[in-house]
């Protein structure tokens, strides 16, 4: 399945700092991967709507049943309001019964560092996932 690439809604001012979120998600059956790609993109196109939203991309596995997230945000806070609005608060609720588990990992970067790589995401994740 093809990747989301990195899209930036909303361009951070050149010498900000972002708070970057990366998550890993897998699911437990491949219906549940596809139930959670089928409703990644109307996730993605919230985000690109959201205040504070500085970038977005998605790394979907589906036939591995795994979901790497990668955003920015202007701060914890227009993560946080994001994260409790509709869809993704009822969708976060939904998957959650076709879940296996899921690891997320936060940190702040500078403007200038954006998009994220994918191997910094997943370096991360990997030493937030040891630390569980």
């Amino acid at each position: 399945m093809p990747d989301i690439p990195w899209s930036t809604p909303t361009a951070p001012a050149p010498d900000a700092e972002v708070y970057v979120m990366a998550s890993r998600f897998e699911t437990r059956t491949l219906a549940g991967a596809f139930r959670f790609f089928l409703k990644s993109p109307g996730i993605i196109l919230q985000i690109r709507k959201a205040p504070g939203a500085h970038g977005v991309a998605l790394r979907a596995r589906v036939f591995s049943r795994t979901f790497l997230t990668l955003s920015a945000w202007e701060g914890q806070g227009a993560l946080h309001r994001f994260a409790r609005s509709e869809p993704h608060r009822s969708s976060s609720r939904a998957a959650a019964a076709f879940m296996r588990e899921s690891t997320f990992t936060y940190w702040t970067a500078p403007a200038s560092a954006l998009p994220v790589s994918w191997a910094e995401a997943e370096r991360r994740l990997a030493e937030e996932a040891a630390r569980s």
